[in-house]
């Protein structure tokens, strides 16, 4: 279920019922924290989502974090794209904005997951020294 990874920030096992709790949990907080923003005038209609999602992803996993994105695409654009609180046909800007969120929700995805894994290897003691590699040179 939950482990302690480093400094004390407890992970959730990926694809568990758990993960997708909490990944619906951040999408629910982040949406109130956009509304907050968009309240004070904010133009950035996925502002609140990015930084939760690498969050998410290091501490629930990757298939949590895809969940919570997409999960954001029409929330945000049913909620914070004018005009409010209906679908209607996205404007240029407002495909674009859906785009960029799809392109860096990816690459923070994939990175919260790199800094997963690499706290599974530091908690496990690092890399072990197989012996001879390739690229010694024994001479």
């Amino acid at each position: 279920m939950r482990r302690a990874g480093l400094f004390g920030v407890p992970r959730v096992r990926p694809w568990s019922w758990q993960a997708f709790l909490l990944g619906l949990v951040v999408v629910g907080v982040s949406a109130a924290l956009q509304g907050v923003c968009v309240a004070l005038g904010a133009q950035f209609y996925f502002a609140a989502f990015l930084p939760s999602l690498f969050v998410l992803g290091f501490v629930a996993g990757a298939p949590a974090a895809v969940f919570a994105a997409l999960l954001t695409i029409p929330l945000v654009w049913w909620a914070f794209i004018p005009p409010f609180f209906q679908f209607m046909p996205l404007s240029s800007a407002g495909a674009d904005s859906i785009n960029l969120f799809c392109l860096i929700a990816v690459l923070l995805i994939g990175l919260a997951d790199l800094c997963r894994e690499t706290m599974t290897i530091i908690s496990r003691g690092g890399l072990k020294p197989s012996g001879e590699s390739a690229a010694t040179n024994s001479q």
